[in-house]
């Protein structure tokens, strides 16, 4: 029993360091190596870890987010990944309610665009709600006109929303403190730059500026059209 035991804390060992070894390999550039390591083991044991902070860089060889949903846009209407298919997408995971960073990070993000000029026209961009229960279709209609007369509200039940997130490992919960009347949304706060694909290409840190962020951008899809 006890040799049992030992070979299984041998081949434990010699697969945490494995992947250990696989993590500091493959790590982007921005990522740090403890980050890059959990999203390995979450990888391999197809799990689904928050994914790292990797502001502005391609994704490690390997890791997929993104893909297929099927969510509600602010007119009602029904759509899925495939009604923007052969499209670029940047995408943010909030709630209208939202006291600070979703407003700040919308605004960095639809700013972006702008900065691109005509090649922006190329990127849409998308909210994409974590508090379906009052981030309603109409709701959502006013708040995001607000940012940009082209960016997209969708939200969903909560089911959908959750799968959503799930394809893009977004993390959030619901917080409700003693001293509140209302709730507020505990979330990851990420802008995915999403390819015509439907797979996220880049991610965007938090506090990324909007000049930064339209760099990128304008990388990713110079590098696209020279290799079409």
């Amino acid at each position: 029993m006890f040799r049992l035991i030992r070979m299984f804390a041998l081949l434990l060992i010699l697969l945490l360091a494995g992947a250990w070894a696989f993590a500091w390999a493959t790590r982007a550039p921005g990522e740090g190596l403890a980050e890059a390591f959990a999203n390995r083991i979450a990888m391999l044991f197809g799990g689904n870890a928050p994914v790292a902070a990797m502001g502005g860089v391609s994704l490690p060889q390997g890791m997929a987010l993104g893909g297929a949903f099927t969510l509600v846009d602010q007119t009602g209407r029904t759509v899925t990944e495939r009604d923007y298919a052969g499209r670029w997408m940047l995408i943010y995971f909030g709630y209208s309610f939202c006291p600070d960073v979703c407003p700040t990070e919308l605004g960095v993000m639809t700013t972006a665009i702008d900065q691109l000029g005509p090649v922006g026209e190329q990127v849409v961009p998308v909210f994409i709600t974590v508090d379906p229960q009052r981030d309603t279709p109409a709701h959502l209609a006013d708040y995001v006109s607000r940012f940009h007369p082209r960016l997209q509200g969708l939200t969903g039940t909560p089911e959908q929303v959750a799968e959503a997130a799930r394809r893009y490992r977004v993390y959030f919960s619901k917080v409700q403190r003693p001293d509140m009347t209302d709730y507020l949304m505990d979330h990851s706060s990420f802008v995915f730059l999403v390819g015509p694909d439907s797979r996220v290409r880049s991610l965007f840190r938090p506090e990324t500026t909007p000049e930064a962020m339209a760099a990128a951008v304008a990388a990713q899809l110079g590098g696209n059209s020279r290799r079409s």
